[in-house]
């Protein structure tokens, strides 16, 4: 009855070590995980090369939707960006920033090209056509409408401000808050690379 007794203990103590679950992480920003939209794009990159979620596994990813025009919240979230991988330091290398344009009718490859990189040569602009880029952001639930200026070309386009971060293996897993500065998105960053 005793080693019957030892068998069981030790069973459930072995059982109990094979349980182990990885240490919760804690967010500073929205925690996604295990949602089920904004699961992939299909998108140009500002070099022409076709874009897809998967040609950045391996590597954390932050996309924000914007426009090159935008008097405020892209410039402003950019800066963040580039400020956030400087704080990585040589963590920014597993990290991909990634600019989609909701205004494909302005923003071409070529200002694409200019305009994002000039924050962190590391950053890539993505477009698509006007049905591509309805599709992402349906797909990203992310708003965006043309508000008319004084001429035709004039407009601005009014968007969702925040960013979503996708880990290593391509899920969604944050929604960053514009204007918080680079302190909690670098925490956030280092979770999901640890």
């Amino acid at each position: 009855m005793k080693k019957l007794l030892s068998l069981l203990v030790l069973s459930v103590v072995l059982a109990a070590c094979g349980q182990q679950s990885a240490p919760k992480l804690e967010f500073k920003n929205t925690d996604l995980s295990g949602l089920d939209y904004a699961q992939d794009f299909a998108l140009t990159d500002h070099t022409g090369k076709p874009r897809t979620l998967a040609d950045f596994k391996g590597k954390v990813v932050v996309m924000f939707f914007g426009y090159t025009q935008c008097p405020d919240v892209c410039p402003t979230t950019m800066v963040e960006m580039a400020g956030v991988m400087k704080e990585l330091g040589p963590l920014a290398e597993q990290v991909q920033v990634a600019f989609v344009t909701v205004d494909p009718e302005r923003d071409t490859q070529a200002l694409l090209a200019e305009y994002v990189p000039a924050f962190d040569k590391r950053f890539i602009g993505l477009y698509g056509d006007a049905a591509a880029t309805a599709k992402v952001s349906k797909d990203f639930k992310v708003f965006f409408a043309k508000v008319p200026g004084k001429s035709a070309g004039s407009y601005t386009v009014d968007h969702t401000a925040g960013s979503y971060v996708f880990d290593r293996n391509g899920k969604i897993r944050l929604f960053l808050r514009h204007g918080q500065g680079a302190a909690p998105i670098v925490h956030d960053l280092k979770q999901l690379l640890s």
